[in-house]
C-alpha cells in the first residue's frame, strides 16, 4: 500500500489520464481529476462516487488553476501525488509549413500549463517534506523525427524540467519522475494531431501492438508504491515493435540557391 494518499491528474477525461485516475482510484487514492471536460469527469465519478473528485479546469488559466487548487474540499487539499498529465500535439507538417497558432497551443498546453500546476502544488509538498510529482513526457523529446518540431521540444522541456526539479527539491523527501512513452494506441492523441482524419490514426498503429494507457497507468501505481528512499528519474517506455530510427542521409542534394 503506498503512502501517498491524494493525487491530482490532469488532463483525467481520456487517455492516460483517465486510466491513471482509475487505477489510482482502484487502489484506494483519492483522486483529483482535472479537465475541461466536466461530463467526461463526472462519468467517471460514478465508477468511484467517494474517491473521485471531478474538477473543471484548463491548466493554461493560471488564474483558474490558483482559483481551483485553493477551493479544493479540506479532504483533498494535500495533494501527495502530482501527475502532470495534460497535453497535446498538433499537427505533422514540416516546421516551414506549420501553423503558427497549434505552435502556441501546444507550448501553452505542454510547457505554461504544466508549470502552472506544478507552481501552485510544489511549495506544499516542500513545506510538508512529503510528495511526489510525475511528469508526462515523451519519446518525442529525447527522439527527433520529422514533423515533431514544436511537440517534440515541448516534451523535450518536460523532461529537463523534471531533472531540474529533482536539483531543486534536494535536501527534502520530494520525489520527481518523468514517464516518456512511445507509440500509444486507444487515445485521442492522434485524432486530436491529425484533426479527427480517422484514416490517417488509423494508419498509424495498423499492423502494431502498441502501449496503451493501462501500460502507462501501471507503471504509475508502480513509481507511487517505491521505497521512499527510491527516486526514478526517468522511464522511457516503447512496445516492442518500436525502435530508434537511425541517421537521415540526403544523397546528391541540390545546393543551387533559388
Amino acid at each position: 500500500m503506498s503512502d501517498y494518499k491524494i493525487a491530482l491528474v490532469t488532463g483525467a477525461s481520456a487517455g492516460f489520464g483517465l486510466e491513471i485516475a482509475k487505477v489510482l482510484a482502484s487502489n484506494g487514492f483519492k483522486v483529483i481529476a482535472a479537465a475541461r471536460r466536466l461530463d467526461k469527469l463526472e462519468a467517471l465519478k460514478d465508477l468511484y462516487p467517494s474517491l473521485i473528485l471531478p474538477l473543471e479546469l484548463d491548466v493554461t488559466d493560471n488564474a483558474a488553476v490558483e482559483k481551483a487548487l485553493d477551493s479544493l474540499p479540506f479532504e483533498f487539499k494535500d495533494i501527495d501525488v502530482l501527475i502532470n498529465n495534460a497535453g497535446l500535439a498538433l499537427g505533422v507538417d514540416r516546421a516551414q509549413n506549420c501553423n503558427l497558432n497549434e505552435w502556441n497551443v501546444m507550448v501553452d498546453t505542454n510547457i505554461k500549463g504544466l508549470l502552472n500546476v506544478t507552481y501552485k502544488v510544489l511549495p506544499s509538498m516542500i513545506k510538508r517534506n512529503f510528495g511526489y510529482v510525475i511528469n508526462l513526457g515523451s519519446t518525442a523529446g529525447a527522439w527527433p523525427y520529422t514533423g515533431s518540431n514544436v511537440y517534440g521540444a515541448t516534451k523535450a522541456f518536460v523532461e529537463q524540467f523534471s531533472r531540474n526539479l529533482r536539483c531543486d527539491t534536494q535536501g527534502t523527501a520530494v520525489k520527481v519522475t518523468v514517464i516518456k512513452p512511445g507509440l500509444c494506441s486507444d487515445t485521442e492523441f492522434s485524432n486530436v494531431r491529425l484533426h479527427g482524419d480517422l484514416d490517417k490514426v488509423k494508419a498509424v498503429y495498423q499492423d502494431t501492438k502498441a502501449i496503451t494507457p493501462k501500460d502507462i497507468a501501471d507503471t504509475v501505481l508502480y513509481l507511487v508504491n517505491t521505497p521512499a528512499h527510491v527516486n526514478v528519474n526517468e522511464m522511457e517506455l516503447m512496445p516492442v515493435c518500436q525502435t530508434y530510427g537511425g541517421l537521415s542521409v540526403t544523397r546528391k542534394l541540390d545546393f543551387n540557391k533559388r
